[in-house]
């Protein structure tokens, strides 16, 4: 059964979970109210930061911030902490009305596109709500880093998307959702006329064909072909990427939007992966041994972006004995960041590595899925591992002032723009990985303070020191379809939030 999109979609996934697991049902309806502040409290984040149009002014108060829209209405909420990861809104008031359901807030804003980002915001809450309804107690530490992955519930933490899987029905959520710790069978499909970077493996060749990994969504909603044979694997965090059980990760195309994305896999990327591995490899070694990136071993694509793979090593591989590595998406699952030791020596760690990248040329995408962390026996963070090398940026102008040849590509991922650079990096470190891993802007500011006097002056460092700091407006670029490629917004920076 398909759930197609729907204004109600709490109500639809209820129908649709009764018939295909009604044990669930019960948690998922208890559910719904944590599932709503969660999602509405970082629609509020959104509101209260991005650049909305129709948003004229911002009125800070004793009891909480009050949006004045271009319409003469009014919309009040609490204080918004634009590095909070807690569920902190329960409701707001437009005007005289309170709405605690995101969804019909948005509803009621009427904005343009409104209609189509409260039906996501409303797959958002019942996706989400189901989720946090089929989690079993934690009862020993994971022993992979998909193990860990899998135990990031709630998506994406700053996102009100952080959970919506439109096109998804309830089997399909249950049946591949990462957080529901399922076996996904990869369909693998034959195709002769193939684009190849890096070793395609023999195990999947057949007689001269290329076997693509395919998403088994994917062959059921997009391909609509049955696979020649299948392989089990482990979902990631990101849904489309798995583990296979002999270590490497696969990641496939899945035309299907998932928080905000559609995330087939360009020819471009495949184009370029093996270049771009090379690359990334050479200037991690520039770190001192601080980061490791997971090579690209091959990537093929059929000349079309819902028909690709990329086989990419796993994280684990750089993990000595007796250590872990783990998604700092997964951090919050753990002890780790509520010592404000830990978190000023991985804060140390993330910057160090970041920043001089960023100095040399290079602008990872160092989000808390992209990101991940080697912890010692003792859980000092030591290392990290950087994957999905598909969106950095690279600087020739940078590189070439450290002598360094820049590598032999053009397209997107090229760039000599001092913005683009910085939003790249800072948008994804601080505004996502440091910040969702301090929780607030306090804990973010005392983290930041600790270890910035340790790190080499660059340009770069004082827009962390003295400028607002940017992030995607994530909202308003689903309020935007006709406007192209990101949108961005200013965050407080944490060093004025006093």
């Amino acid at each position: 059964m398909h759930r197609p999109p729907t204004p109600d979609a709490e109500a639809a996934l209820a129908d649709e979970l009764s018939a295909v697991r009604p044990a669930l049902s019960a948690p998922y309806a208890a559910g719904l109210p944590g599932a709503r502040a969660a999602v509405l409290s970082r629609l509020w984040r959104a509101l209260a930061y991005e650049p909305m149009p129709w948003i004229a002014r911002r009125e800070p108060g004793a009891d909480g911030l009050t949006l004045h829209l271009t319409d003469g209405r009014r919309l009040h909420g609490p204080r918004p902490d634009p590095y909070a990861t807690t569920t902190y809104v329960t409701e707001v008031r437009l005007d005289n009305t309170v709405y605690e359901r995101p969804a019909r807030l948005m509803t009621a804003l009427g904005v343009p596109h409104a209609t189509a980002f409260a039906v996501e915001l409303d797959d958002s809450v019942a996706s989400l709500a189901l989720s946090r309804a089929n989690q079993p107690g934690v009862d020993q530490e994971p022993l992979t880093s998909w193990e860990w992955e899998q135990r990031v519930v709630d998506g994406h933490p700053y996102h009100p998307n952080c959970r919506s899987r439109p096109g998804f029905s309830v089997a399909e959520e249950l049946a591949y959702g990462p957080e529901h710790r399922p076996v996904v069978e990869l369909g693998l499909v034959g195709a002769d006329d193939c684009l190849v970077r890096g070793e395609w493996p023999k195990w999947l060749r057949d007689e001269g064909r290329f076997l693509i990994p395919v998403h088994p969504w994917q062959l059921a909603h997009v391909l609509r072909t049955a696979p020649q044979e299948t392989v089990s694997a482990h979902p990631l965090m990101s849904l489309r990427t798995l583990a296979l059980p002999d270590g490497p990760h696969v990641k496939t195309a899945l035309s299907a939007r998932l928080t905000s994305s559609v995330r087939d896999i360009s020819v471009y990327s495949i184009e370029t992966s093996a270049t771009v591995s090379a690359f990334a490899e050479d200037m991690a070694a520039r770190t001192d041994g601080l980061l490791h990136v997971t090579r690209t071993l091959g990537a093929v694509t059929a000349h079309s972006p819902d028909l690709a793979a990329v086989l990419r090593e796993s994280p684990d591989v750089y993990a000595h004995p007796g250590e872990r590595v783990l998604p700092v998406a997964a951090l919050a699952t753990t002890e780790l960041p509520r010592s404000a030791a830990w978190l000023a020596d991985f804060t140390r760690l993330a910057l160090t590595v970041c920043l001089r990248l960023l100095d040399l040329g290079v602008a990872l995408e160092a989000h808390g899925q992209n990101l991940l962390v080697v912890l010692s026996a003792t859980g000092a963070p030591v290392r990290l591992v950087y994957r999905d090398l598909a969106d950095i940026r690279v600087s020739p102008a940078r590189l070439a002032r450290h002598g360094i040849p820049a590598p032999a590509l053009s397209g997107r991922i090229v760039t000599d723009d001092v913005t683009t650079l910085r939003r790249k990096m800072f948008g994804s470190l601080i505004g996502g990985t440091l910040g969702a891993t301090a929780g607030s802007s306090a804990v973010l500011r005392e983290a930041l303070e600790s270890v910035v006097r340790d790190l080499p002056r660059t340009p770069d460092l004082a827009v962390l020191l003295d400028e607002p700091l940017p992030t995607k407006a994530l909202s308003l670029m689903r309020l935007s379809p006709e406007t192209p490629g990101d949108i961005w917004a200013q965050l407080p920076n944490p060093f004025a939030t006093r």
